[in-house]
């Protein structure tokens, strides 16, 4: 299975998203630049998270308009699986392959540390190598991570099956409406999340709780 990591100014994730790639699917994932026009033929894209352009006007609001991201969302209208990580998430919801918006913390500052997060659709491309009703550790960087929908919007995602991870036991760390922490477009090719599984996929991390969403992503077995 073939991998591509989206690479925009001001990203820091990339290569910690590169190594996971690498190390889970035992082939290193292209880089593609934000100037591109077009992705090679891979059976997943990733953009990871960092702060694109500073977070000027909105985080991932100038990353959205980017080239890339028109073949990204060509690729995805194609059903190629599309994850977005942190500012990858706000990038996805700023270019309209997700709903909602990503506001500021509740608490007004940048919070780093570790969450829980309950597996709550453990029926899609993403979270197959999981069982439904998991909690899973996973780490979280961001300072505008606090997801919104209006009610109406929220209903039909939930009907739909389109909250994928809830953060649990308490441990929302910014507010996020419903403990809404990971959510899936209605095709259910296209993720995005807030916290970093890319930063819990093996034992020098402290655990392997993160390995399952690339492993299910890219058809792997779970190590």
């Amino acid at each position: 299975m073939k991998s591509a990591v989206v690479q925009l100014p001001g990203l820091n994730r990339d290569r910690d998203m590169i190594d996971a790639l690498t190390k889970i699917s035992g082939q290193a994932p292209v880089t593609v630049w934000q100037t591109e026009t077009s992705i090679p033929d891979v059976d997943l894209i990733v953009i990871p998270g960092g702060f694109s352009y500073g977070d000027y006007l909105r985080c991932g609001a100038i990353a959205a308009r980017m080239p890339v991201m028109q073949a990204i969302r060509d690729k995805a209208e194609k059903g190629v699986k599309v994850l977005g990580v942190c500012n990858g998430f706000q990038i996805l919801v700023e270019t309209g392959l997700l709903p909602g918006a990503l506001m500021r913390n509740t608490s007004l500052r940048f919070v780093c540390k570790e969450v829980l997060l309950e597996v709550v659709n453990a029926d899609t491309a993403f979270t197959r190598a999981y069982e439904e009703g998991q909690v899973i550790r996973c780490p979280v960087a961001h300072h505008d991570g606090n997801y919104f929908v209006d009610e109406e919007t929220l209903a039909s995602m939930q009907d739909n099956r389109q909250i994928v991870f809830r953060y649990a036991a308490g441990t929302n760390p910014n507010g996020s409406l419903s403990d809404i922490a990971g959510v899936i477009n209605t095709a259910g090719n296209v993720l995005g999340m807030m916290p970093h599984p890319e930063n819990l996929i093996e034992a020098a991390h402290g655990g392997l709780d993160g390995r399952g969403i690339f492993a299910s992503a890219l058809d792997v077995i779970v190590a």
